[in-house]
C-alpha cells in the first residue's frame, strides 16, 4: 500500500494505464501530438536541408510549448508565424500543428517582430522561437492557414 492512502500498487497501475486496458472508453480516440522538442528538431533539419540557415533562439517546454517562426530576410525585414488559433484547426488532421502569419503576408521591419516576440515571452516563458535566415522568405511551413 502507498503511504496515506488506500489505494494498492495493483490500482494504481490499472487506474494509469485505462485507456490502454479499456479501449472501447474512447481515451484512445484522440490523436497524439508530435512534442514540441522533436517538431522543432526536424523542422530545423528540414530547413537546414533546404539551404536556409535555421537555428533555435529559445527552447521552451519540451512536450507542448507553442512554437514561433521567424523568417529573416536579411535585408532588415521579416515574417513572424505564429500557432494558429484552435478553431483554424482541421478536423480531419487535429493533431498537426498549424501556424498563422502574425503581420499578413508582406515582410515588416525586423524590429517589429523582435517586439512581438519580447511581448509573447513576457506572457508565456515556454515558448520556442525559431529563426530561419532565408533572402526569399521561404519558410518550409506545410500548414499555414490565413
Amino acid at each position: 500500500m502507498y503511504r496515506g492512502t488506500t489505494r494498492s500498487w495493483h490500482d494504481k497501475v490499472m487506474v494509469q494505464n485505462a485507456p490502454n486496458l479499456y479501449p472501447w472508453s474512447g481515451a484512445m480516440e484522440r490523436p497524439m501530438r508530435l512534442k514540441s522538442a522533436i517538431w522543432v528538431a526536424a523542422y530545423v533539419r528540414r530547413c537546414n536541408i533546404e539551404g536556409a540557415f535555421a537555428a533555435v533562439r529559445r527552447r521552451g517546454a519540451e512536450d507542448a510549448g507553442a512554437i514561433f517562426i521567424k523568417v529573416n530576410r536579411l535585408d532588415g525585414t521579416a515574417e513572424l508565424f505564429a500557432p494558429a488559433p484552435q478553431s483554424a484547426f482541421d478536423d480531419a488532421r487535429p493533431a498537426d500543428r498549424a501556424f498563422s502569419r502574425s503581420f499578413g503576408k508582406e515582410p515588416v521591419p525586423e524590429q517589429k517582430v523582435e517586439d512581438k516576440l519580447a511581448k509573447e515571452t513576457s506572457f508565456d516563458p515556454d515558448v520556442w522561437i525559431v529563426e530561419v535566415e532565408d533572402r526569399g522568405g521561404r519558410h518550409f511551413i506545410d500548414n499555414v492557414v490565413t
